[in-house]
Parts: structure tokens; sequence; C-alpha cells
């Protein structure tokens, strides 16, 4: 399968019908690998039985009527999306007594809300105050009050926003603030990171401190380098009107670099970032071109601007593991690093074995960034390795409860291997009718059966503010019952000192996995941690690039397993099958383990960016590196994070199984140069 990220609004098909007691007991505990089947979980024909039985007429009807106002609802929130106010205001005046009325209601509104008067709006937000939909419409409103400068209302209406995770929201909050003359730049600084998401806010937000002072030249050329390196154009041409040169040539370094080198180094300081922008851009497709530039002016720069030209450089090489890019970060010495530089300045350090720089340019973060458990780990390595054993130690106990890649990396350098931890006592029948009649839930289960999953989430998501451990249980029991299984899992992942792993780390299709593994030889914790990452057992998922179902196999990919194993009757529709899925998808992971000689790491890496760059990868070292290095440095963040995941995934589902402490180190292995290879597509 090459590289896909589900669709927020990826699908699946769910019962709101209550599966048996008999059916919940047995799904209770996570099956062994040789356990009875436990199809009932996944099966959805067996809630669709139950749903199915002969209805009275007045019953057929009812379902019919609800049909109908279900599709209406759909037209209504798609005339929403499309800015359709008139077709919106029709639609919604035809479901007086739909059973959600503040969708109705917000998706009515949505279309004209620039033109909407407050007191509608706020008379909105009082109806359902304290809802999700309310919080959504907030965030619409705050958007808009910032796009026309009412600060007033934006002022009052801010601390009201519960989520408060709108990136141009906060934008618009320090904007408001500067206006007023309030020193915010500390904090712009911490916050404009990401130019391509930036919009009229954050533009309008260094705009003002460009203006008022508060951001000086080297905030602007900061700036500027950040845009280049994100490939964002129009965050590019506005810094550089605010520093006084040619948004045009701006522009040119990020899209058209070689056009921009041609044309000179330029006179001013900011010419000369925007001829470094445009080398940097170069290098992303020709390092050789982008070297010979920098060398040819080097005489034209400053020492610092020279610097940052090679740390440019440095940056493309490593994302493309060029073996010298270590030589290049040594060039860049002294030079202002962003933060995705200083990632991969430690990646490049970490495949030499420096870990002296690994040290230097982890503790050169910012606090946040150096706070966050990859690092964290990281620098207890490096001082590990530079005899610090009493500070490594402090570092990897600080990560260690953390049931993740990089925490349970940090247990075995403490000593101890990743174990199932007891379950706690089942969720009552007085506990899950009380999530039951949770009218969040009851929304939230409405959408998913309209296949509304984005919605569905939200509304999940909402309800779970606040939620005991107890709750966090029961609501995940609750989400097993009614078969939407990654809400089991991200609801279960929620708690902190209670644990069901049958919850976090479920085997559903067992039945059919089971089988199919153990003929192909393959190790099934291994398989159930990619499912778990692929599709969270959504069994109709489907990717932004066509891969489908519970192991995201993409359709070329399926045809060519699928005459490769001989299943002469295959045809496309049959992709979202369970069976068919699981058979097409085991067959190709046993392929491209073999292709990786039985490496998962790689087999991993191979399954989700295809298995030519996965060789690639391997192709470029020359001796054995391990495992956890080499994950820490795949150059494709999703690819790099997917095999974090289903590795550690992997782990915790064999510790499941096997009932034993299982070691993810182990499980990691060592990598090696590549050795002969079957060509796969």
């Amino acid at each position: 399968m090459f590289p896909s990220k589900l669709l927020a609004g990826a699908g699946v098909a769910t019962s709101l019908v209550f599966l048996p007691a008999a059916c919940v007991a047995a799904q209770s505990n996570a099956p062994a690998p040789a356990a009875a089947p436990t199809a009932v979980l996944a099966a959805p024909g067996a809630a669709s039985a139950i749903a199915a039985a002969p209805a009275a007429p007045a019953g057929a009807a009812a379902n019919e009527a609800t049909r109908e106002q279900d599709d209406i609802f759909l037209q209504l929130r798609d005339a929403a999306r499309k800015g359709d106010a008139d077709k919106a205001a029709q639609l919604a005046a035809r479901l007086p007594d739909y059973p959600i009325p503040g969708y109705v209601d917000y998706y009515r509104l949505k279309p004209r809300l620039r033109d909407a008067s407050n007191e509608e709006v706020l008379d909105f937000l009082k109806r359902y105050e304290g809802s999700a939909i309310a919080d959504r419409l907030r965030n619409d409103w705050l958007l808009e009050l910032g796009r026309k400068r009412d600060w007033a209302n934006f002022d009052r209406e801010l601390p009201l926003f519960v989520k408060n995770d709108d990136y141009q929201v906060k934008c618009y909050a320090l904007l408001s603030r500067a206006v007023k003359g309030q020193q915010v730049a500390q904090e712009a600084r911490a916050l404009l990171d990401n130019p391509p998401l930036y919009g009229d806010a954050c533009a309008a937000l260094v705009g003002q401190l460009a203006q008022s002072g508060q951001f000086t030249a080297n905030d602007l050329l900061a700036q500027l380098r950040l845009a280049g390196e994100m490939h964002a154009t129009g965050p590019s041409r506005r810094t550089a009107l605010l520093l006084g040169a040619s948004d045009t040539r701006a522009a040119q370094a990020v899209d058209v670099p070689a056009v921009a080198m041609a044309r000179g180094i330029g006179d001013s300081r900011a010419e000369h970032e925007i001829y470094l922008v445009a080398v940097g851009r170069m290098a992303r497709t020709s390092l050789k071109l982008a070297t010979v530039a920098l060398e040819k002016n080097a005489s034209k720069l400053a020492p610092d601007e020279r610097a940052i030209g090679w740390s440019n450089i440095a940056l493309a090489a490593s994302l493309t593991l060029a073996p010298e890019a270590y030589d290049y970060w040594q060039r860049a010495a002294g030079a202002p690093l962003s933060e995705y530089q200083l990632e991969w300045k430690t990646r490049i350090a970490l495949r030499r074995g420096d870990w002296k720089t690994v040290r230097a340019t982890i503790e050169a973060m910012p606090a946040d960034q150096q706070n966050l458990s990859a690092w964290t780990y990281w620098l207890g390595r490096a001082l590990q390795n530079q005899n610090r054993s009493e500070d490594a130690q402090a570092l990897f106990r600080r990560i260690a409860d953390q049931n993740s890649f990089y925490g349970q990396l940090a247990m075995e350098e403490l000593g101890m291997q990743i174990s199932i931890p007891p379950s706690a006592t089942p969720p009552t029948p007085a506990e899950l009718a009380q999530v039951a009649a949770n009218p969040g839930f009851k929304r939230a289960l409405k959408f998913f059966g309209m296949r509304l999953r984005f919605e569905g989430t939200r509304e999940w998501n909402w309800t779970l503010s606040n939620f005991t451990e107890r709750q966090l249980l029961a609501a995940a029991e609750f989400a097993r019952q009614n078969a939407i299984l990654d809400r089991m899992v991200n609801t279960s992942e929620r708690t902190r000192t209670e644990f069901d792993y049958s919850q976090r780390f479920p085997a559903p299709h067992n039945d059919i996995l089971h089988p199919t593994a153990q003929g192909l030889g393959l190790d099934q914790a291994w398989v159930y941690g990619l499912i778990r990452q692929e599709s969270r057992f959504i069994s109709d998922a489907q990717s932004g690039v066509g891969a489908s179902g519970l192991m995201q196999v993409m359709p070329a990919t399926a045809k060519w397993v699928a005459g490769k194993i001989g299943l002469d009757d295959y045809g496309h529709g049959m992709l979202n099958d369970i069976r068919t899925n699981i058979l097409l998808g085991t067959n190709y992971l046993n392929m491209v383990l073999g292709n990786a000689e039985g490496s998962q790491v790689l087999a991993t890496a191979a399954y989700n960016a295809g298995p030519g760059r996965a060789r690639t990868w391997r192709g470029l070292l020359n001796t054995p590196m391990e495992g956890a290095v080499f994950v820490e440095s795949i150059p494709f963040e999703e690819t790099r994070n997917y095999v974090r995941n289903v590795m550690s995934n992997a782990t915790n589902y064999a510790a499941l199984f096997e009932k034993r402490p299982q070691s993810l180190k182990a499980r990691l292995g060592t990598i090696t140069p590549r050795g002969n290879t079957l060509g796969l597509p």
C-alpha cells in the first residue's frame, strides 16, 4: 500500500441496535491466537440480522419516514457546505422535528454567518449552550469576528470557546491584543511556525507586529526562511514586502528557484535571504546545483549567511538521507535552525552515531519540542552514552508510563519489558445504561448510522469531556456493543489508572485472520498491529488515495496479489469484503516481509510507503543500524509515525496473546544493508 491517510469522513455502516448481552460478554476479552472465533464483533450481518427482523407495517412506514428525513438532512449539510443559504433554509424548514435539531439550525445559519446579526448568533449559542455544535459555531463566529476586526465581540466570545484548537483563531487572539498595544511578540514567535496555515489571521498578525516594531527584521527574516522551507509562496511574498524586498523574487525563490538563483544574489540582507531560500529549494531537486551556487557566491555572503545556506542544503540532503547530509550540517554550524531543521540534524547525527551532536541539538530545541517523548528518549540515550546514567534514567522515567513507541523503549532502558496491566472490573449494567442514555452518544450513534463519521466522532469525543476512568471504560464498552471499534480504542486509551487492553487492542475477525496468518507463517500480533493502525477496524474505511478495507489495500495492489495467489474470481467490488480484504492484505504483507528478508520494520515501511522506497532507504546503509534509529530517520513523516505505531501495537498484541512480557527493541532488531531481494510493484 502506498502512503495514505483515512479521510475524516470515511464511514462505517454501524447498526444502532445493541448486540445481545451474550454476544457482548463473548467479546469482553481479546482472544489468544487460537481462540474461538470472534466474528460477532465485526460481522456486519450479526447486528443487521437483528435489525432485519420482520416489522409491523407501522414500523416499516416509520423507518421509511426516517430515511426520508435523513436524506433531507444530508442534502441540507451539503447545501451548507456549498454556501447555498437559500437552499439550506428551504431544506431546514422541512425538518421541524428532526432528532438532532442543533445541527439543522447550524446548517441553516452557517452559510449566512457573514451577514447574520449578532443577536441571531447569540440566540443559537444560548439555545445549544454546552453542546459540541455550539462550540463549532462559536469557532466559525470567532473567525468571522476576527475577519471583521470586531474585537469587542471577539474578546467576549474567545474565553467561551471550549476547544480553542483553531490555529487562525489563535492568531486573531494575539492580533486583538497587539492592536491594543499589548506585547505579544514572544507568544507570536512560538505560534507562527506553520506558514501554509496562516490565512488572513496570521498574515495580519505578522503585519501588525512588523508595523508596531514588535517584530524586528530578524523576526521577518526567520519568517521568510520558514516560508521557503515549507513551500509557502503567499507568506513568502508578504514577508518580502514587509522587508522592502521584491515579492516576485521571493515567490520565484520558492516556486522556481533556478530562475531566482539566475537573477543573482542582490545587495540587501533581505535579497540575500531570498537567494538562500532559492538555494534551499533547489537543493530539494539537485544538491549539486545548490552547493555549486552557494560556493560560487560565498564571498558575497557574511559568515552567518553562508551557515544559513548550508543549513538549507543540509535539510534537503537529510530528507533523502544523502551521505553528504552530516557534513553539510557541520558546515551550517551557528545558523539559526527551525524546529524541523533541529529534528533532522538530530536524526542525521543519530545515523552517524554522533551522540555529542545528538545531545547538543536536542538541548538547543525549544522547551516544548525538547519535552516531546521522542526527544526525551533520544536525549536520555545520548546522556547514557556519555556516562551520565542517572540523568538518563530520570528522562526515561519521565516517559516510561506512556504506552507508546518511545515509552516502551524507555521502559526497556530501565530494565523492564512490555506487559499487559491487570484488567479493570468490567462496567456494570448501571454504568452502561448511564452511557447509553447520554444524549451526546445518541447523537453520535445517529451520525455513525448515517455514515457521517466526522460528525459522529466530534459528538463522541465532546461527550467524553470530564469523564471519570469508570465512565471512559463504560463508554468504550458501549462503543464495542455498537461495533464502533475505532471509538472503543480511542476512548479506552484515555484511561490512566484503570485499563482494559481488550478494548485498546481488540482482535476481531479472528476466525478469518488466525488461519490465514497461520497458513502464511505470519506473526498474528504484527498483523493486528498493522490493521489497528491502518483502519482502526473500520471495515469499509476508504483512504484519500483509494485504499480500502481493514488492511487498506490499494485496488491495483489487490488485483496484482489476487493474480499471484490464483484468486481468479476476484473483482474490485470484493475489496471491502472482510474475508477477501484480509486474504489479499495478509498475502501482500507476507510478500513484502519476504522482500525485506524477515524484517518487520522494513516490511511495515514497505506496506505504507511502497517496497521501492523501503528498498531505497535500506540501500543507503553501509553498516547494520539499530532498528529504532532506522525508524527515527525514515524520511516520510507519515511512514515514520506509521512504523512506530505498528511496531508498538504489535508488541502490545504479542503481550496480550502470549500472556508474557515482550521486548519492542527485540522486535525492531537491527537493520542490515540490502541483500538479495525479490521485486515487488
